[in-house]
């Protein structure tokens, strides 16, 4: 995905499955695909990031679950995509266009994602219906990851 292909899609995934994206960012910076930017990229980080991705899979199916488009949430989703977004944008794309990309893909993912899954998650239907939606975010965070652009890494100074 070059230019902000993988930016949008990371902001897809975003409103879908918030630290599913945070998730994808760990295992994208792991692997040099993405700007040179902090991003925790080590074993433990993807562990971490990967499994707080799978409790909000699980949480997300509880009745208590709060909706994905309130100021709050909403918020988040965005800024995830935002920041993910500039972060994978293509090296010869504009990272701020990279972060205006992920957070526009953060709200198709939550209005289409919501949209999709219907309003009640209390249901058999609505929980088939959120891990369809569990399985599209996995899915796309992979893709975003295997075809994000390389980046280049700076040589540390001295060497």
């Amino acid at each position: 995905m070059q230019g902000y292909g993988a930016s949008f899609g990371l902001g897809l995934v975003a409103g879908m499955r918030s630290l599913s994206a945070c998730a994808a960012l760990t295992w994208a910076a792991s692997r040099g695909r993405t700007r040179d930017v902090p991003i925790p990229a080590g074993p433990g980080a993807r562990a971490v990031a990967t499994a707080a991705a799978l409790a909000e899979m699980a949480g997300d199916k509880m009745p208590f679950a709060p909706d994905r488009r309130i100021p709050p949430s909403f918020a988040f989703r965005l800024a995830i995509g935002a920041v993910g977004g500039w972060a994978l944008a293509g090296r010869r794309a504009s990272p701020g266009y990279g972060a205006l990309a992920g957070a526009a893909g953060a709200v198709a993912g939550t209005l289409l994602g919501r949209a999709a899954r219907g309003g009640d998650s209390g249901t058999a239907a609505g929980r088939a219906r959120g891990v369809a939606e569990d399985a599209v975010a996995a899915g796309l965070a992979a893709a975003v990851v295997a075809t994000a652009e390389r980046h280049p890494r700076k040589a540390p100074a001295g060497s």
